[in-house]
């Protein structure tokens, strides 16, 4: 070993110029090395992620950092003409590394665009040939004058700041500052070098012994191998959430003088809820627009008073009760329930299954997940029911003819055989499904397709518009269509949203075995057995009593006031035993809560004291038709004093529970009108509310607000 006073003699000692012979075969050596690197296949040479060292170099460097091959100026001269001619080459002459086995090479130490094949070598001028020779005998008494110097040791900073900063800057879609380098390990010029690249820095320190900007002192000459993130430019993609979701804006508040009418259809869809429930259970509070409050609200049962006979599809219930979360204004809860139709009274149903087995299907909440709740599905049906079943990928085709339920092991059989692979060909299923439903058509039945999918449509007509002129076209001869979604990062909320509004039908989200019992089991005669189509809802406010409302919630189902009347328009259906709530925020006139300036010349019009039904807070009109027939009906409901609840504390246990589920949509929306009410409060009203939960969706409900206030910071 040499002792200290050995080193610091060696280092102030000149570096013996090189001979002629000596950087000849040194030359001689390096390129030897390259061509055989050229040679080798990719490979071998490094990895999909990055560059390493050869075992040579490792070998090599390791002994020179370690500072054992020097004991003498002689063998540190000898040892310095290969490193620089080593160096050289893939230094100054700027030649390429492989970097994995795509057939591409990367420039390892130049900022330099990424080339497909090798490179060429070229004869140099006698220019270039002098140049390099200086520049040769330069790097060769530089390395020779590190290598006997001693490496100072690198600052005891610790990594996790520049590990944070790296995420941080990431996250920001910048590039990252370079982190600082751990123990052991030396940081690069310039910023982060991409995981596992091998980078090389020969530039000489000052003369006064200052460490250059932004280098580590002794850490010039040494072989780095960085272990922080590849800058955002060349990072590796990530898996890209195509998720499409209907962007729309909520409900305004609107002045009874200049606004009185609301106009919407009705609405029992229930996937809003599904896919808030799996985003906060994956740990993220959902995108906004993936919050629709009224699926929320309508996602479970209530026990409101239905009609008393089937002439009358559907009974509705009006109450006026205080907001809790504005002492200003009231609410007017709208609550619909249909006729609930025994077993012995629901018609035959003729379904097809409309299955999407494309590649993306190929996971275990898509496909898997699909096949046993259709499982569960035959399983409900009766005897005399029919099931077909088609399939779609990059074409579509008919897996099972119509088959009566009676032969059930036939129709499961059929379901367990289904397997992914393959584009999507949605258009072209939904024409076969058609064509099928039509083929075993049942008169004064359910006939209806089910399509299960989880995302776009990709082959054929693939417009949302397209589809719904489709759909529209095929729903007058009487065949529905609903559409179930699955998985998440491929999920085509909109179009889902548009093709069951146009087909009649309903849209739900099923992202575990239990959502799929409760959609396709024991909801399955509001889902599948239409009791009244084309339901609309329009509301008059007093401004006498109202100065201002808005609806909560049923955004995306918003109608003209012209459309209430006009029967050519389309709008949602309510299903066996199903209820629908709709709830309104409004101002009672001089509460004190009003948003909007009077108009100064509207006044007297009201004030006249000519008003009819003065004492109304509202007037609700709701339209329907039956599912056999083309004219609609209308039933109206005047809303007075007499539908007041003094207190919210004295309205019914589902009345407040569908306030707490209506308050937790608003909140998650990050609406202004429960800005102020926080998760406590929600948990404290739907917690006095849960009542009889025989299937415990109102205690999973408490789970969720717990999991939001958790994540949103109980804001």
């Amino acid at each position: 070993m040499v002792d200290d006073n050995e080193l610091n003699r060696l280092r102030d000692i000149a570096a013996p110029p090189p001979g002629t012979a000596a950087k000849a075969r040194a030359f001689e050596a390096a390129m030897r090395t390259y061509d055989m690197g050229e040679k080798i296949s990719p490979a071998a040479q490094g990895t999909a992620k990055g560059l390493r060292l050869t075992e040579r170099a490792q070998k090599l460097w390791s002994e020179i950092m370690q500072k054992k091959l020097f004991a003498t100026p002689a063998i540190a001269g000898l040892v310095a003409l290969p490193i620089a001619g080593y160096a050289t080459i893939y230094m100054l002459q700027e030649q390429p590394f492989y970097s994995g086995g795509d057939g591409k090479i990367t420039e390892t130490l130049a900022d330099k665009p990424l080339a497909k094949g090798p490179a060429t070598a070229r004869p140099l001028t006698v220019a270039e040939a002098d140049k390099r020779k200086k520049a040769d005998a330069d790097a060769e008494s530089r390395v020779a004058a590190e290598a006997l110097a001693p490496a100072s040791p690198p600052k005891p900073e610790s990594n996790a700041v520049g590990g944070l900063a790296q995420q941080d800057a990431l996250a920001r879609n910048v590039a990252p500052e370079p982190a600082p380098a751990p123990k052991g390990e030396f940081a690069q010029d310039g910023g982060a070098a991409p995981s596992g690249r091998v980078m090389m820095s020969i530039s000489p320190p000052k003369a006064d012994g200052a460490t250059q900007a932004g280098r580590m002192p002794g850490a010039e000459s040494k072989l780095m191998v960085q272990p922080q993130a590849m800058p955002a430019d060349q990072m590796l993609p990530q898996e890209q959430n195509r998720d499409r979701v209907e962007d729309f804006k909520t409900n305004p508040v609107r002045a009874a003088l200049e606004d009185p009418v609301s106009t919407f259809s009705i609405d029992v869809d229930t996937a809003s809820y599904s896919f808030v429930r799996r985003s906060l259970r994956e740990g993220a509070l959902p995108q906004a627009d993936t919050v629709r409050v009224e699926e929320m609200i309508n996602y479970f049962p209530y026990d409101w008073k239905g009609p008393d006979s089937a002439s009358i599809p559907f009974n509705s219930t009006v109450s006026v009760m205080p907001t809790p979360w504005n002492e200003h204004t009231r609410l007017m809860h709208v609550a619909i329930k249909g006729f609930d139709a025994k077993p012995a009274e629901q018609p035959k149903a003729n379904l097809v299954f409309l299955i999407d087995v494309s590649g993306s299907m190929n996971e275990q909440d898509k496909l898997p997940l699909l096949q046993s709740a259709f499982r569960l599905l035959v399983n409900k049906l009766k005897p005399e029911d029919t099931v077909s079943i088609v399939t779609y990928a990059g074409d579509a085709g008919t897996v099972l003819e119509p088959t009566k339920v009676s032969e059930k092991d036939k129709i499961l059989n059929a379901i367990d055989t289904l397997a992914p692979g393959g584009s999507t060909a949605g258009e072209a299923g939904i024409r076969q499904a058609y064509r099928l439903a039509q083929k075993s058509f049942v008169k004064d039945g359910v006939n209806r397709v089910m399509l299960a999918t989880d995302g776009d449509f990709n082959v054929g007509q693939t417009d949302d518009d397209d589809l719904k002129r489709l759909i529209e076209k095929e729903r007058k001869t009487g065949v529905f269509l609903s559409v179930f979604g699955f998985g998440r990062g491929n999920l085509n909320d909109q179009m889902m949203q548009t093709i069951a509004q146009n087909g009649n039908g309903t849209a739900a989200y099923i992202d575990t075995l239990a959502e799929a019992e409760k959609v396709l089991v024991e909801d399955a005669s509001s889902t599948l057995f239409t009791i009244a189509k084309d339901v609309k809802i329009q509301v008059e406010f007093n401004p006498q009593k109202v100065s201002e409302y808005r609806l909560i919630g049923y955004e995306t189902r918003a109608l003209n006031r012209e459309d209430f009347n006009n029967d050519r328009i389309d709008a949602g259906e309510i299903g066996s035993g199903h209820s629908v709530t709709a709830i309104y925020e409004i101002t009672p006139k001089d509460s004190g809560g009003e948003k909007i300036d009077p108009l100064r010349y509207g006044q007297a019009s009201v004030n006249n004291g000519g008003v009819a039904n003065a004492d109304e807070y509202a007037f609700v009109k709701i339209r329907y038709k039956l599912p056999n027939e083309d004219a609609s009906k209308l039933i109206t409901t005047p809303v007075t004093s007499a539908n007041e609840v003094a207190g919210f504390d004295q309205a019914s246990t589902d009345q407040r529970f569908s306030v707490a589920v209506a308050a937790f949509g608003q909140k998650l929306r990050d609406e202004d009108a429960t800005a102020k009410f926080g998760y406590d409060k929600i948990m404290e009203i739907a917690t006095a509310a849960r009542g009889a939960d025989p299937f415990g969706y109102r205690s999973e409900f408490l789970s969720l607000v717990r999991l939001a206030s958790a994540l949103g910071g109980n804001r």
